[in-house]
């Protein structure tokens, strides 16, 4: 693992020569297998919080044709739907036929960005509720940055709370500045209200490395722990709504705990008391 090392720069932007071509504006590294990037924002793209997008880049000339066809893959928008520009979130794979490439990207590079937003994990999606719970694990708290930033958010549930499992403590980084800069920035003050704010609470995990609360989210649920330590009742469809992004196994776990108290998955054509990404795996 390696530190935090965050690269801000900011560079003037390059004339476009990929098919929907977008200009990076920001990276930053925070461990050895996880990045975020910032792109510029297409004047025509509308999309809600919790959406994702198809990201990607050229992938190596075919050795007979020397033709190049594009890599994308499912990337969910972390920054929220008024933001001027389009934020990321990623792991990076070392033989991975994008990330592999992806992760050495540098501000004034192009990138492909398909605008065309789709994806479960919306507020149109759940019926109404008392308490929203965020579930996600690794790179699955993309579209909760997204969320955690939209003022629908608070408005529409009495507590919003925000769950992150990790590995290790550094994987952690990217969703605990990201809370913290809810909490201390002044715009996100003046956009969410003071009171809107104290509706937030944050409960990250780690499962390798000893951090202040260890322990799979599941196993915390399943134990009631996790409403211990929060001091709120335990999950109910009367009250209780939820969103789920991470690993296939995690989406699946938290779905059968999520059944089991009684909550029903919800679609955008039919909103019930929870959600889970499906094109999401991070």
């Amino acid at each position: 693992m390696t530190e935090q090392t965050p690269v801000t720069q900011t560079a003037a932007a390059k004339v476009p020569t990929l098919p929907d071509a977008q200009t990076v504006t920001e990276v930053k590294h925070y461990t050895d297998s996880l990045f975020s990037f910032r792109v510029t924002r297409p004047a025509s793209l509308r999309f809600r919080s919790g959406e994702f997008v198809m990201i990607g880049l050229m992938g190596d000339p075919d050795p007979v044709t020397g033709r190049q066809k594009p890599l994308l893959r499912a990337y969910s928008i972390a920054s929220p739907s008024w933001d001027d520009e389009l934020e990321f979130y990623s792991i990076k794979v070392q033989n991975g036929p994008l990330t592999s490439k992806l992760q050495h990207i540098q501000p004034g590079d192009t990138v492909i960005l398909r605008p065309k937003p789709v994806g479960t994990l919306v507020h149109d999606a759940l019926l109404p509720g008392k308490r929203l719970y965020f579930f996600a694990t690794g790179t699955g708290f993309a579209p909760f940055a997204s969320l955690l930033r939209d003022p629908e958010t608070y408005e529409s549930y009495d507590e919003v709370i925000i769950t992150h499992t990790c590995r290790e403590v550094a994987e952690l980084t990217y969703g605990r500045d990201l809370i913290e800069s809810i909490r201390s920035d002044e715009l996100m003050g003046e956009l969410l209200g003071e009171e809107n704010l104290a509706k937030l609470r944050y409960y990250p995990t780690t499962t390798r490395e000893q951090s202040p609360k260890m322990g799979r989210i599941t196993s915390l649920i399943e134990t009631g722990e996790l409403f211990a330590d929060l001091g709120v009742p335990p999950l109910s469809p009367e009250t209780d709504r939820a969103m789920v992004c991470g690993s296939l196994g995690f989406n699946t776990d938290l779905k059968v705990l999520l059944e089991k108290a009684g909550l029903r998955e919800g679609a955008n054509s039919e909103p019930a008391e929870f959600v889970v990404e499906k094109a999401f795996v991070g």
